[in-house]
This record gives structure tokens, sequence and C-alpha cells, in this order.
């Protein structure tokens, strides 16, 4: 070989080691997934756990998933500035109103872990994006259940991060097998962005050798009840901010959560939180967390449960000199797994001849009939009070269909849970007897219930809220973030259902005990 020809290949190979050292590192490779429910498992029925569409095509998840204010929409913000590679995984979840069934929830957790654990190249960690108030059968805690799995097949050294709800009912064995646990901080639900992006900033952090993540949590021995979980007023405001100050002012803690817990719940987790996670200091997340505790503990003699009930509203409702006045149908919680077909609330409009109303019920059979009857139709029905006997009895609804409608809107402010676009399914507007011109009732018939967390629930099926005098809206704290600005008053009504805001109309067999809020004479 001569000596031009050494020299090329000498040179040849250098280039290609240039290369090979200029050559970008790979990107963390992140999976993001998870299987949630809220499950109300004082309502004794067991109901599936449901896998969410396989994600045909990346891109197009990155795209979507990009456009909306969730965990996800967060983890994705978040991955962009810190380098992080998204990969989405298995989702699955479950109604609210029962148990969780165990055959299908075991089925979900097993593809879950099957593609963690078989994904080539392999994942670098996972952020999990749970709800924390799953119950199963055979699993009290269902979320810990998923995190134990996670931890067993992927190793002790993989990271973990797991995002929850506010209402979520956390116990040690999940503090334990995760490295990361963040709740949101914000009730109603308007923090879910931002608490994916502090998740993914955490988890970039970890993977750079940053931080050490250490977490301790802290419950005590009471409930909140959701009438009082809203933090944006007393007596749950100071406590959330300073759970933000920490964060803000102490090098040292990358996450301090104080979720309220989940009242439906009949486990031993069930009630509020405080979780601290700061960076190799033990100590100091062990300390944090009773102190926010603590905090949480010297609230409770401001939470004594005073709601009116369903009669007493209404007629205050229409005594009142300023409009719109929102009532809350705390009884049938969509969101905290009712039926959304309650009917205490709307005998009550109909009985005391209110006017200037609305209501959305959830009844699949009233629906079809107005649709059969078509826009401008008679109706005459037997309306909601369907799916069992402690939501009320059917009402005799009179009317005409004023319209019809697919059901679907688009949310593009930021509300509660961060979702974008939603769906009722087919909806019938019904003008009720008793309406006038300028102050028509408005009964919303829809296919399947739907928390009401937008105004363009109503808007987008042709009524305008700011013209009514009484919306009743079927949850508790969740709808104000889109009611508030539009409300002249919010009152929160004692109305029976799978979500009474009264705990001494349950029965609790596996709470842990005393907690005050259950006990008598506390």
């Amino acid at each position: 070989m001569t000596r031009r020809a050494c020299s090329l290949i000498f040179l040849a190979a250098g280039a290609g080691f240039l290369l090979l050292a200029q050559a970008p590192p790979r990107k963390p490779r992140i999976a993001v997934g998870g299987i949630s429910a809220e499950s109300n498992s004082l309502y004794p029925r067991a109901v599936p756990m449901r896998e969410s569409s396989p994600v045909a095509n990346r891109e197009e998840w990155l795209a979507e998933t990009s456009k909306a204010n969730t965990v996800a929409s967060g983890v994705l913000a978040a991955a962009k500035q810190t380098g992080l590679e998204i990969y989405p995984v298995l989702r699955a979840g479950a109604s609210s109103l029962g148990y969780v069934e165990k055959t299908s929830f075991e089925r979900a957790l097993d593809k879950l872990v099957d593609q963690l654990q078989n994904a080539r190249p392999p994942f670098d960690g996972v952020i999990l994006i749970l709800h924390g108030a799953m119950v199963v059968d055979g699993y009290p805690h269902g979320d810990a259940e998923v995190v134990r799995r996670v931890r067993a097949a992927m190793g002790r050294g993989f990271p973990i991060v797991v995002t929850h709800d506010f209402h979520a009912n956390v116990s040690e064995e999940i503090v334990r097998d995760s490295d990361v646990l963040i709740t949101y901080k914000e009730n109603p639900h308007l923090d879910t962005k931002a608490r994916g992006e502090q998740a993914a900033t955490i988890l970039a952090r970890m993977i750079r050798g940053e931080v050490k993540p250490v977490q301790a949590i802290a419950k005590p021995p009471m409930i909140v009840n959701i009438v009082y979980q809203d933090t944006f007023h007393e007596p749950y405001k100071p406590i959330t901010d300073e759970s933000r100050r920490l964060e803000r002012e102490h090098a040292k803690i990358l996450a301090a959560s104080v979720p309220g817990g989940y009242q439906w719940a009949d486990v031993p987790a069930m009630g509020p939180s405080a979780i601290v996670v700061t960076d190799n200091d033990p100590e100091l997340a062990r300390r944090e967390a009773q102190r926010l505790s603590d905090l949480l503990w010297g609230i409770r003699h401001r939470l004594v449960f005073r709601s009116p009930d369903a009669a007493t509203a209404v007629r205050d409702a229409m005594a009142s000199d300023r409009f719109p006045v929102v009532l809350m149908d705390t009884g049938d919680n969509i969101g905290g797994g009712s039926a959304g077909d309650g009917t205490f609330l709307l005998n009550e409009l109909v009985k005391q001849k209110a006017q200037g109303w609305v209501v959305v019920i959830s009844d699949a059979e009233a629906n079809q009939a107005a649709f059969q009857a078509g826009v401008g139709g008679a109706f005459d029905q037997l309306v909601g009070g369907k799916t069992d006997k402690i939501h009320g009895d059917p009402v005799r609804v009179r009317g005409r269909v004023k319209s019809l409608h697919d059901g679907n809107y688009v949310e593009t402010e930021v509300r509660h849970g961060g979702g974008r676009y939603q769906s009722m399914g087919l909806t019938a507007v019904i003008e009720v007897e008793g309406s006038t011109r300028d102050l028509p009732n408005l009964l919303l018939l829809t296919r399947r219930p739907t928390s009401p967390n937008s105004l363009h629930q109503l808007i987008s099926n042709g009524v305008y809220p700011q013209r009514q005098r009484i919306l009743v809206a079927k949850g508790t704290t969740a709808p104000r973030a889109a009611y508030e600005p539009i409300a002249a008053r919010i009152v929160e009504v004692n109305t029976g259902g799978a979500t009474d805001i009264n705990p001494a109309r349950f029965t609790f067999r596996h709470v842990r005990r005393p907690l005050f809020g259950l006990e008598e004479g506390r």
C-alpha cells in the first residue's frame, strides 16, 4: 500500500472519529401514560377499566396534546426545554360511579408494564399520570398498586415521577415506591399544565444527575369536606400559598403538595395529605411535610358543615336582587362520580314556579324523545331520577323542543382539568312551560353526563348564562372557574345523591379512625 493510500485511510478514519465525537448525545426517552379513576367506592357498583385508543401516530399525538392545558401538555412543554423525548404509552380510565372491576384493571396494568419493560430502545424514565383516588376490587389504593408493579418491573434505579389530582387520597406506599409525587395545587384544577411542567423538569434534572429526590408524607387525622376544598379562597388558600412559597424560596425543596383528599372513597388513606420532595434531604422533607400537615389540622374547626337544602336554595335564589345565582348541585357532582340525573333542584324549580332557570340533565331516554319530536315539537316526559333511588324521583316536564345539537364544544380558556375538546353527546334544549321570551326556563337533555367545567356547555347550545336568573351546575368546586366571572352569587346546595356532601349520610368501614369530620362530638 502506498504512503498516499495510507494517508487517505488515516484521514478518513480521523474524519469518522471526528463525526462520532461530534454526534449529539441521545435524548432521554421518557414514557408518559397511566391508569386513572376517581372511584366513589361508597356506591355499590363495579365499573370496568377501559383503555384509550392506542396512539397510531406519535407526531399527531404530540401536536394534539400540546394544544390543551393538561398534565401531558405540560410534560411536552417542559420536554422541549429540557431535552426529553416523550413517548405515549397506555392510558386507561374508569367511570367514577363505583369501584374498579379487578380483571380489567389487571389487564390494563399488565399491558402498561409490558410496554415499559419491553420498549426498544429502553425508556430512561416514566411520568405516570394517575388520579390518586382509584379504588379497585382487591386493591384499596389502586394507584399505589400501579406504581408498585412498575417499580417491581423496572427496578429501584428507574426514575418514576407520579402526578395526582388535588382530590388524591395519598398513601405511604405510593410515596415509598415513587421517586417524586406531585399533586395539583389548585381546585378548580387550573394548574394541570404547570404540574406537568414541574414533573418533567424534575425528571430531567434527575436524569442529568443534578438532583436526588427524596420525599416524605404526613396525614392529619381529618377529612376536608369538598365544600371547603376551594384553594382560591379561605380556609384552604393560605395552605396552598405556603406550598408555593416553599417551592419558590427553598432551593432544596423540589415540590410541595397539600391535596384535599376524596371523601367518597372508603379506604384507609382517605383524607388530606402533605407531601414534600427535597433534593437529598430526608429530614427537611419530613419536617416540612409535618408542618404542612399541622396547618391542615389547624383549620379543622373552620370546616363546619352548613349548606341549604334544595327547597331553601331555590326560594332564596328567586328572592335575590342580583342575578344569575348559581346553585351547585353537590349531591349530583358529575366530576365526583355522580350520575348527572339528579332531580332535587329541578323539582323545586318547577314546583316553586321559578323563572329564568337552566338545568342540565343526563337522560338518554328523554333525550331520544326530544330528538324524535324534532325542533318545535311538543315535549312531555318524565325526566331524570332513573339511575337509582338516591338522586330524586323523575320529574314531569312539559314544553317544546327549542333546539337540537351534537353536544360538542371547545373550551379555549384554562378551566378545571385543562381539557379543550368536550362532548356531551347529542343534546336537546327544552323550553319548559312557564317560560317567557325574556326569562325562558331551559332544560338541556344530554346523552351522557358531562362535568359543567365550561360555560360553553351552555353557550354552544344557544343558552346565554348571563341572561338567566338561576343556573344549576352539577358540581361543587370544579365549575367555579367558569361560573365565578358571571355569577352574582354561588351557593353549594346540600342535595342528595352519590356525592352527598354530608358524610354522616354514609357508612364508612375502612377509613382509619379517628378522623375529625366523621367522629361524633369532634
